[in-house]
Parts: C-alpha cells; structure tokens; sequence
C-alpha cells in the first residue's frame, strides 16, 4: 500500500492528506504497510508517532509536497 500511495500523483496524495479523518486512516494503512514490508525503526517510530500524535498527519501534508513520501514511512 506505501508503494501504492507513493505512485499517486501529488494532487491525489494531497487532497488524501487535507481531510482530516481520511488523514489519519491513509497515515496509518500506509504505515502498517511499510512496517510490513521493511522493519526498520524508522517505519516503526513513524507508526508510533502516526498513532499518538495526531498533528504528525499535517506534518505530512507538507513533508508529501516537498518529497512526495510520508515521514519516516520508507517503503
């Protein structure tokens, strides 16, 4: 599924991220996914911070503009 929402066009990755209930549910499906398919700590950090901290989704609004890939969530 990160490889999935990495191969969006922005635009699409955008507007997933701007609805704040959607934000939370595409955050935590794309970080499950990555975990899955690399176990590093910095998938499981960025799970972990996905979860408890629910600003972290609007830091990744900014962080897909930029980079076109979610914090800490390398798949």
């Amino acid at each position: 599924m990160a490889h999935k929402f990495n191969s969006l066009p922005r635009l699409i990755q955008f507007i997933l991220l701007l609805i704040p209930v959607v934000n939370w549910v595409v955050e935590v499906v794309v970080r499950i996914s990555a975990v899955i398919e690399r176990t590093t700590l910095g998938n499981i950090l960025g799970l972990i911070f996905g979860l408890i901290i629910p600003v972290f989704g609007w830091l990744d609004l900014v962080w897909v503009l930029l980079f076109k890939h979610m914090i800490l969530a390398n798949a």
